[in-house]
């Protein structure tokens, strides 16, 4: 639900000029030309996200061998790649496949999940490794996974929007939201809450800022970008 395909698609949008402003993989910001970031608000985690993360059979990562990777999330495609090459001294295979885990573990040895599939990994059968925690042990930052961005040729546009508004508006109605997706998503209210209001942060503090220049740098270094371009920020 958070980090679903929606960010994806309103990359494609923003790329296209077809919206002002949209809630963007921040990967995107490295590969959309003329945009420019929102300040302040965004989707990302200081310690834990629990919807972002590697699943294995039990192996250590440092044993993994191969990755199946639910490319619905290039930024945490990325982030897994990162971790590998960078921290680990590795390079698994990778392959594309379904999110579906017990498919992705047939594949492969480790899997890459995003969203409702991550939240409900039975950690009795699997082991499970949360990427923001796996960033956190490495690096001492926080990481962000969304942010808003806007098109620099219509910043006037973006700048009338109160973007921190509709994040305090949104938060405001957090037991709405749980009660949308009771159905569709198999957590406990009140651990559905928790993650919601405590494992996903929606301001950004200085450890994520330095993560997120981090996060690029190390991006550039292990060519999952073609260029590094400096943070500019709608003023």
């Amino acid at each position: 639900m958070i980090l679903d395909n929606a960010p994806a698609r309103s990359a494609e949008l923003l790329a296209q000029k077809r919206v002002n402003a949209a809630l963007v993989p921040v990967i995107e910001y490295q590969r959309i030309e003329n945009v420019l970031l929102v300040p302040d608000v965004c989707v990302g985690a200081k310690e834990t996200v629990r919807s972002v993360c590697l699943v294995t059979k039990g192996e250590d990562l440092q044993n993994v061998k191969s990755v199946a990777l639910d490319v619905s999330s290039k930024t945490s495609v990325a982030l897994t790649k990162i971790i590998f090459r960078e921290f680990l001294q590795k390079e698994p295979d990778y392959q594309e496949v379904k999110p579906n885990l017990a498919e992705m573990l047939v594949a492969a040895d480790c899997a890459l999940l995003i969203g409702d599939p991550a939240l409900t990994v039975d950690e009795k059968i699997y082991r499970k490794f949360d990427l923001a925690e796996v960033w956190k042990k490495f690096t001492g930052c926080g990481f962000i996974f969304a942010m808003w961005m806007a098109n620099a040729e219509k910043s006037e546009v973006a700048k009338a929007i109160d973007f921190q508004a509709i994040r305090d508006e949104g938060l405001s109605h957090i037991d709405e939201i749980i009660a949308n997706y009771a159905a569709e998503i198999l957590l406990a209210p009140d651990d559905f809450r928790k993650y919601l209001s405590e494992n996903i942060s929606y301001t950004i503090d200085d450890s994520m800022r330095k993560g997120l220049s981090l996060y690029f740098e190390l991006a550039r270094k292990h060519q999952l970008i073609e260029r590094l371009k400096p943070l500019r920020f709608l003023d």
